[in-house]
């Protein structure tokens, strides 16, 4: 990660609301929706006083799609980063997801035992390392500037209060990532330090 010097500010979003060609589990799929849309711009606008130096996202389009929307707003560049995905889905695609077949997993990672895996899909290991990965890329590729993520809300709910210092790993469960809504991230010794969860102010 860069120094503390020129920490980075990253502001990690969901992306919009979307649609889907089918209501099965599927790691593929989704674009945004009209409120999606207007949801993105909105997101663009909400940030523009931040100075934002450019959107990374995911390769899901539906993250795309919102990056690229709020890019527009606020005359940036897009990069597309594969470990910013949504978690996979694994053996599960096709099913109704009825029962939940992740609360095992989910679960077991909140408890602190990050090797349980989705089966035939990630560890909870594997998806704080690829989220890690890439801010920290980002970290490092922008020192002393603020940036716009946009990724997914199984992805960011698992691995942010993972990495941030002072959360707690089960810190979502009770606290929601609504679509376009703001985790705000800053270089801290030892990680990164989160200032706020979808509005609520975390500097106590």
């Amino acid at each position: 990660m860069a120094d503390l010097q020129c920490a980075a500010r990253v502001l990690v979003a969901r992306h919009g609301a979307a649609d889907y060609e089918t209501e099965l589990l599927s790691d593929d799929g989704g674009w945004l929706s009209t409120v999606g849309r207007e949801q993105s711009r909105e997101l663009g606008t909400s940030v523009a006083g931040e100075r934002i130096a450019a959107v990374w996202c995911s390769s899901m389009s539906r993250a795309v799609q919102t990056a690229e929307i709020a890019a527009g707003v606020l005359g940036v560049a897009v990069v597309v980063r594969e470990g910013l995905r949504e978690i996979s889905v694994g053996d599960h695609a096709g099913e109704t997801g009825d029962p939940d077949p992740f609360r095992a997993a989910f679960g077991s990672w909140l408890a602190g035992d990050l090797e349980a895996r989705i089966r035939g899909g990630e560890s909870g290991a594997e998806v704080v390392g690829r989220v890690a990965r890439v801010l920290d890329e980002i970290a490092d590729t922008h020192r002393g500037e603020a940036v716009l993520v946009i990724s997914h809300g199984g992805a960011i709910c698992s691995a942010v209060p993972m990495l941030a210092t002072n959360l707690v790993p089960d810190h979502a469960l009770d606290q929601p990532l609504g679509n376009c809504a703001v985790v705000a991230l800053e270089g801290h010794e030892g990680g990164w330090v989160a200032r706020s969860w979808a509005g609520a102010d975390l500097d106590r």
